[in-house]
């Protein structure tokens, strides 16, 4: 078994990438990082503490001395004794060292280059590409239109327009691949400021429309060229593929000759894909047809954010909004006793005995018992699992509820009936003042309150007579103020009714049968 290029103390080239003094280490590396580009060999200590960007106050010289020895101990730095500046012989023994990148630290810096430019990297729709495209299948065009007409073909500069032409669609693909997987992502974060995304929507779809406007123009161009190519391109190829063969390593006719037969392999796999973006391949759609459809696609995606921005704005219910503000809720409780008090209103937690439950002769309650206080009630678990209590097999027999539904019909008559009762003796159709009418019981008592409600929310002022008809229809009032200084008391079981005595009048709107 082989090692791997990173094992045994290769992993130490990253331990500063993790270590708590992480900005520390990152600031001197970024400075032998610079001075690897601007083609310096080594730094002294006292450089690195002038040109790195310590975001704050600089160290201590020494403190910049011990990073460097550390890096050099995980292998990103080398270190020689510095000679140069020694003058005295307390300067020959003191320890002073030069430093350089070493090759590790070089691959290390490279890697965090690239891993940063990647995670920077947006996503483009690029029409310069397209146009950069179209050029040179042109020119390649030209070039075979040259060869037809008499000369040999330049092979050379037929390599430099197809590799130019590789280059630029490699890219072209690659940006419309992270495109594609990633607007859908990018609309879901823009979903979270109401401002952010109308500015967005605006620039991606001034985007969107310049590209698909371009895509679709040089898309159709770009087929015919490739179609007229079609017929004498793979010769072109195979050309291509000899002129790189001469560059691989020496060897037998044998190997030269599958070096050569792999290249235009290659070649042709490349042209294929880019026959494939713009010209339909059997029952497979065009690349750019798709890359099409996706931007299409962007916009209604975009216009689902912005009405789901909407539904928050006008107070439409948020659950994710919901649950935060019951989580700052549970968590300004005083006490346990307080969250579950909370825990059971938010849920819905509190118990509920309902007809419809399984229970037991003898022990119905009514709904608005207390939970401690009525008897144990036992629930099916399926209820709780599948959402019904009725188990497979034949159904359990049904529990006759006329008793309760003959207690219910008996309330309800009996209620109709005071109220009648009530209504009869107020709705005599004969003046009478409030001082006359007695003693009222409750029901008939309810009945004058409503009556009377209703006629006072006609009085612009305490002197007015109004008359009026109830709402249900049923009634007709006539309520007139006596002198203001009059005054009436009404006893009921509730308390004794007092004010200004005034002539009521409550008749039925039809005659009783």
């Amino acid at each position: 078994m082989h090692d791997l290029p990173w094992a045994g103390d290769s992993a130490d080239l990253f331990r500063h990438v993790t270590a708590d003094k992480v900005t520390f280490y990152r600031a001197i590396m970024e400075v032998f990082a610079a001075a690897k580009r601007q083609y310096r060999l080594q730094l002294r200590p006292d450089e690195v503490l002038a040109e790195a960007d310590w975001r704050g106050a600089p160290p201590a010289q020494e403190e910049v001395a011990v990073a460097l020895a550390q890096l050099a101990t995980w292998g990103n730095l080398e270190s020689q004794p510095d000679m140069t500046r020694v003058s005295t012989l307390n300067d020959y023994y003191r320890a002073r060292f030069l430093y350089r990148l070493s090759r590790g630290g070089e691959a290390v810096e490279a890697s965090l280059a690239v891993f940063a430019q990647s995670l920077r990297h947006r996503a483009e729709l690029q029409t310069v590409a397209l146009e950069d495209i179209d050029s040179r299948l042109r020119a390649l065009q030209r070039l075979l239109g040259e060869t037809i007409s008499g000369d040999g073909l330049d092979v050379a500069k037929a390599h430099e327009i197809l590799r130019d032409l590789v280059r630029v669609f490699e890219d072209l693909t690659g940006n419309a691949q992270a495109f594609m997987a990633g607007v859908a992502r990018s609309l879901e974060l823009q979903q979270a400021d109401a401002t952010a995304i109308v500015a967005y929507k605006r620039r991606l779809i001034d985007y969107l429309e310049r590209f698909m406007g371009d895509l679709i123009r040089r898309s159709d161009a770009i087929a015919r060229v490739l179609h007229g190519l079609s017929p004498s391109i793979d010769g072109v190829l195979c050309q291509v593929a000899e002129r790189e063969a001469r560059d691989a390593a020496p060897g037998d006719a044998s190997e030269q000759a599958d070096e050569t037969r792999r290249r235009r392999d290659v070649w042709r796999e490349r042209w294929k894909g880019l026959r494939g973006w713009f010209l339909s391949t059997g029952n497979e759609p065009p690349q750019a047809e798709l890359l099409r459809a996706r931007a299409r696609a962007a916009i209604p995606q975009l216009l689902g954010a912005i009405a789901a921005v909407n539904e928050r704005r006008s107070g439409r219910s948020d659950r994710s909004a919901d649950f935060r503000v019951l989580a700052q809720w549970f968590a300004a409780c005083d006490s346990d006793d307080d969250a579950h008090r909370l825990a059971r209103a938010a849920f819905a937690l509190q118990p509920a005995r309902h007809f419809s439950l399984d229970a037991a002769d003898g022990e119905d309650v009514p709904a608005s018992a207390s939970w401690l206080d009525a008897p144990p009630l036992t629930i099916n678990p399926r209820l709780r699992e599948y959402g019904e209590a009725a188990p497979r097999g034949p159904l359990a027999r049904v529990h006759d509820r006329g008793r309760e539904r003959a207690l219910i019909a008996r309330q309800l008559a009996e209620e109709s009936r005071q109220v009648e009762a009530a209504r009869w003796r107020l709705a005599t159709g004969r003046p009478i003042r409030l001082s006359a009418l007695g003693e009222l019981d409750a029901h008939a008592f309810g009945l004058f309150l409503g009556l009377l409600g209703e006629a006072l929310a006609e009085q612009a002022n305490p002197e007015q007579t109004v008359e009026r008809q109830t709402g249900d229809g049923l009634l007709h009032i006539r309520l007139e103020p006596l002198a203001a200084g009059s005054h009436a008391q009404i006893r009921t079981p509730a308390g004794v009714f007092s004010g200004r005595d005034h002539l009521l009048t409550i008749r039925p709107t039809q005659e009783r049968p």
